[in-house]
Formats: structure tokens, C-alpha cells, sequence
């Protein structure tokens, strides 16, 4: 069996909305989903929640998740990087546990509608490319931003010369929107090099997905949630906490 495991980073300290990650949703903690998705997963063997937190450390705990350390808060501030608390994370397991798995599936708390199975496809598509250095998700654009603009002095500029904003948007190559539903890492790739994804980043098209970063977003969810049901709630609701 291939050495995967799931990470899930919470800090504690959102601005936008005040404790983003552990604020009910559907009568569960944000995060909750996250970790669910990954007990799900028949490919993730473990599941680790790096937080700055002992209050959100006791509820991730609560839900199933693992959370052998508590993040330092030098890499928890608004400006720490994905970087950094990978690297803490990495290396802790190493000093404590002599061990590091390779893949490593990091599932942001703010993209929580995930289907378990998709996520396998991801990490199935991880295992049968060694060569690629990442994976990151994402969901087509409806248009290129080469057709936005920028805003000087009280004018709309152009991204591109020559009016050629005003091309149909099938002029346009097709782009797409990370996402945050699943993204996957090399621990070999990391510790060896200053950057997270690599130059060989796999592409992985995913459903359209909704990120919380403001109330409205989370009315959002909750309204598909309701609408569509998942089995993510039907899980979370047998959890005993």
C-alpha cells in the first residue's frame, strides 16, 4: 500500500470571519468535513490536522483526526505560507517518528464539499505519474481573465493590447481555477527544494467547488448541502463526540 497521508491545516487566527475554521456548518465544525473526506478516502492512511490551536486541536481530535503537535505560532500568522507548516509538519514526524510518508494530500478546510472518491481518483492519479513533482485541482473558468481589466487613476486598462479584451471568449485558451479540493505533495520533492509544487504539477479537473471566505459563501454551501445532501453530513452525523 502506498505511504499517503492527509494533512489539514487550521490556524485560528481569520480575519475575514472569526474562527473560519471551526464555525458550524449544518451543525458541524467547518473543518469537520475536511476531515471526513479523508476517513473516507480508501487511499489516505492517516490523518493529520496542523493547527496553532488546543481548542481546535480538541475538536479535529473529537472528529477522528490526529493531532500530535501544536503548530508554532511563528508560522501561523496571515503572512505564513503552505511551505511552512508542510516543512513543520514533515520534519516532525521524521524527529519523532523516524518516518515520513511520501504523498502527502493537503485539504484545505475552506473547500469543504468533497466526494471521497474523487479524491481517490486524484491520488490514483498521483501514484501513476512518479514523475511529477505535485497535483493541484482546479475547475474550468467561465472566461479567460485576459478579458479583465485594471483599475489607474479612475480608468479600466486592458490586460492585453489593441482592444483584444473584446474577442469572444473563445478566442481565448481555456483556464482554470484552483480550488483547494484536493491538492497533493512529494515530502522528497519539498525537503529538497524551496518550492511546494514543482514544475511538474499535475492537472486535475475537478467539480466546480465554492471556497468560504465570507458569510455569503457559507450560506452558499449550506443552501447545497441542503439541497443536495452528501455523504459527508450523513457521516458526520453518526460521529459520537
Amino acid at each position: 500500500m502506498n505511504d499517503t497521508i492527509a494533512i489539514i491545516p487550521a490556524r485560528s487566527g481569520s480575519k475575514s470571519i472569526k474562527d473560519k475554521n471551526i464555525k458550524l456548518l449544518c451543525g458541524h465544525p467547518l473543518i469537520s468535513y475536511s476531515i471526513i473526506a479523508a476517513k473516507l478516502s480508501k487511499k489516505i492512511n492517516r490523518v493529520i490536522v496542523s493547527t496553532d490551536s488546543e481548542e481546535y486541536a480538541e475538536i479535529a481530535s473529537n472528529y477522528g483526526a490526529e493531532v500530535p503537535f501544536i503548530r508554532p505560532s511563528l508560522l501561523s500568522s496571515d503572512a505564513s505560507s503552505d511551505r511552512e507548516f508542510l516543512i513543520h509538519a514533515m520534519k516532525w514526524l521524521k524527529e519523532n517518528e523516524n518516518s515520513c510518508p511520501e504523498f502527502w494530500v493537503h485539504l484545505r478546510p475552506t473547500t469543504p464539499l468533497r466526494e471521497p472518491n474523487i479524491v481517490d481518483k486524484a491520488i490514483d492519479l498521483m501514484y501513476s505519474n512518479p514523475n511529477s513533482t505535485s497535483l493541484r485541482s482546479g475547475h474550468k473558468a467561465p472566461e479567460s481573465p485576459l478579458k479583465w481589466f485594471i483599475e489607474r487613476d479612475g480608468f479600466f486598462k486592458g490586460l492585453l493590447s489593441d482592444e483584444k479584451y473584446n474577442l469572444p471568449k473563445e478566442s481565448f485558451e481555456d483556464v482554470y481555477i484552483p480550488n483547494g479540493y484536493v491538492d497533493i505533495l512529494k515530502s522528497s520533492f519539498i525537503l529538497k527544494n524551496e518550492k511546494v509544487h514543482g514544475d511538474s504539477m499535475l492537472s486535475f479537473i475537478s467539480p466546480v467547488s465554492t471556497e468560504v471566505d465570507s458569510i455569503e459563501e457559507f450560506d452558499i454551501i449550506e443552501y447545497q448541502i441542503n439541497k443536495n445532501k452528501t455523504i459527508l453530513l450523513e457521516n458526520l452525523n453518526k460521529v459520537k463526540r
